[in-house]
């Protein structure tokens, strides 16, 4: 066993690292996401202390609720990214497919795996937590297809600057979502937050969401406000992220779809 060639492969992975944005995220990113939801989340908890059951039924729905929302952005980026990766984006152009059928396959395909995901979330909470979420009641619709909005809209803008800048940013498609989360309020309310940090989650259509949810659970109310809040913000951000998806769709075929790789 020499010590020089044992070296010379940890330098290799070092040199590689480096350029990695993928696995900088490994490293670094997750770790510090967990930190601070979970760092705040914990704050929350020993400022108030309401029935322990309702809290577990918080955090589950919150927990289900995101689902619902990153793979909605999650499956518009990664059907992108995965056309890249097969280099079978030319192929389906060159056909008579055109930019709008292909948008509206990626929304329902990312609706129907959402679904999917969700009812399997749902099911597995019922089975080993007893908790189910069906105390929303038909409040469940809109908080889904608001939090469905805001996962398009993201997933739409990182399939546009993927489109642009090519598989090299292909870790926004699993890192992006995360970054917003704390942000979203998911397990703690926005006044938790430092101010710089609230300004961020007012101008983000989940946290109206999630709070409006634990008014639901905590109060038995909800502030009809917020969900126009909520919609207004999607429809805004949803129409600029198709804006640019096409802006990038058309920038890409410029340089010609075979560079896109």
């Amino acid at each position: 066993m020499k010590l020089h060639r044992i070296k010379g492969i940890i330098l290799r992975y070092l040199f590689d690292l480096r350029h990695s944005w993928d696995r900088l995220s490994e490293v670094f990113y997750w770790p510090v996401i967990d930190l601070v939801m979970w760092g705040l989340t914990i704050s929350y908890f020993k400022q108030f202390s309401p029935d322990p059951t309702l809290f577990v039924i918080a955090i589950i729905s919150g927990i289900i609720f995101w689902i619902f929302a990153w793979r909605a952005e999650y499956e518009l980026s990664i059907s992108l990214l995965s056309e890249m990766w097969d280099k079978n984006l030319i192929n389906l152009f060159v056909s008579p497919l055109k930019f709008s059928e292909w948008v509206s396959a990626l929304l329902i395909l990312s609706l129907v795996k959402g679904l999917m995901s969700t009812i399997v979330a749902m099911i597995v909470a019922f089975v080993l937590f007893q908790t189910h979420i069906f105390t929303f009641g038909f409040l469940m619709i809109p908080f889904m297809i608001l939090l469905i909005m805001s996962g398009w809209a993201l997933g739409f803008t990182i399939a546009g600057i993927i489109l642009r800048y090519g598989t090299k940013v292909q870790t926004l498609a699993w890192t992006t979502a995360w970054a917003f989360a704390p942000f979203s309020a998911i397990y703690y309310p926005v006044d938790i937050l430092p101010g710089w940090a609230q300004f961020i989650a007012r101008c983000l259509p989940t946290s109206y969401i999630f709070e409006g949810a634990r008014e639901v659970l905590f109060q038995g109310v909800l502030d009809p406000m917020k969900l126009v809040i909520s919609l207004l913000l999607n429809l805004v951000y949803l129409t600029l992220a198709l804006i640019f998806l096409w802006k990038s769709f058309k920038k890409v075929l410029q340089r010609g779809l075979v560079n896109v790789y």
